[in-house]
């Protein structure tokens, strides 16, 4: 990445800097969002705005999205790196502050644009479907009632730790499961969860700590358009294992099938044998759609 967006500008990545009294850096007060383009257009993008003007207003950042502004800024900073779709992390961090901690509102915040091309996920990847490594590491409780995407990245950085422990789960490429410390449930390192028993549609509930994903909502939001049950509430390793289909989502990977669960000590459960499922293959389908794919 040649080139990154700070407070509107386009800057060589090489001289891009941020205040070391910056308080995103110093206590973790800023928050992020990441989502990707198709066609060169960030999907979702004045959901994910919405999202990210509320957390902020929840933490004291002084902080009002202009969509039509960002999205012209996207395309200048794709535009600077060659880039015709892209993988983009658009972060608001408060902005300078004198050392400690105040109770005043942040009225001067710093926007930061970055981005990378998308990931290859081969098509295949979406017909034999990821594996699913169960992690020792807990979700942790969020600061705030719902958990916001903020800066406080530690409990997933450790997570991912963990995760890279397991031969088979880096063999396989596996995303890490975390559940509550009473066994719940909860979400990927860096996706929501789903699974499907006799066609019913279940997802852990924001209770349990986990992130509002974006993409979340939106396959709940097709699941009922689609004619499709679903449910959000606590559930256990168990019931995984006994689904008839499983997947995760996030904004980059969409819908992505999980075939095969993975727990230290034991042997792998097989889902869906070991393909994509019938019900999973519909929401892919109908994701991309929506997308303009």
């Amino acid at each position: 990445m040649r080139f990154i967006g700070i407070d509107g500008r386009v800057v060589n990545t090489a001289e891009a800097v941020v205040s070391v009294m910056d308080h995103g850096l110093l206590y973790g007060m800023g928050l992020f969002e990441t989502f990707r383009t198709y066609h060169g257009q960030p999907f979702l993008l004045e959901r994910h705005l919405e999202r990210l003007a509320d957390s902020c207003n929840m933490i004291g950042i002084s902080y009002r999205p202009d969509s039509k502004r960002i999205r012209d800024w996207i395309t200048e900073v794709m535009a600077a790196n060659g880039l015709e779709d892209a993988y983009i992390r658009y972060t608001v961090t408060a902005g300078e502050g004198t050392l400690g901690l105040p109770a005043d509102d942040y009225i001067n915040p710093t926007e930061l644009l970055y981005m990378k091309p998308l990931p290859d996920f081969p098509p295949s990847l979406y017909k034999k479907g990821k594996a699913l490594q169960l992690l020792d590491t807990r979700r942790n409780t969020p600061e705030t009632n719902v958990r916001l995407k903020s800066l406080h990245y530690m409990n997933n950085m450790m997570a991912k730790r963990e995760l890279q422990s397991y031969l088979e789960a880096v063999r396989l490429q596996a995303e890490g499961l975390m559940v509550t410390e009473n066994g719940h449930l909860a979400e990927g390192i860096v996706s929501n969860i789903f699974f499907i028993k006799d066609g019913k549609l279940y997802t852990p509930e924001i209770k349990t700590g986990i992130l509002p994903g974006i993409t979340r909502a939106f396959v709940l939001e097709l699941a009922h358009d689609l004619g499709i049950s679903s449910e959000e509430g606590l559930y256990s390793w168990h019931d995984l294992t006994c689904a008839d289909e499983i997947f995760t989502t996030g904004s980059v990977q969409e819908v992505m099938p999980v075939t095969r669960l993975l727990k230290a000590g034991e042997k792998a459960i097989v889902i869906s044998n070991g393909m994509v499922g019938p019900i999973t293959e519909y929401f892919i389908k109908t994701y991309r759609q929506k997308a303009g794919l």
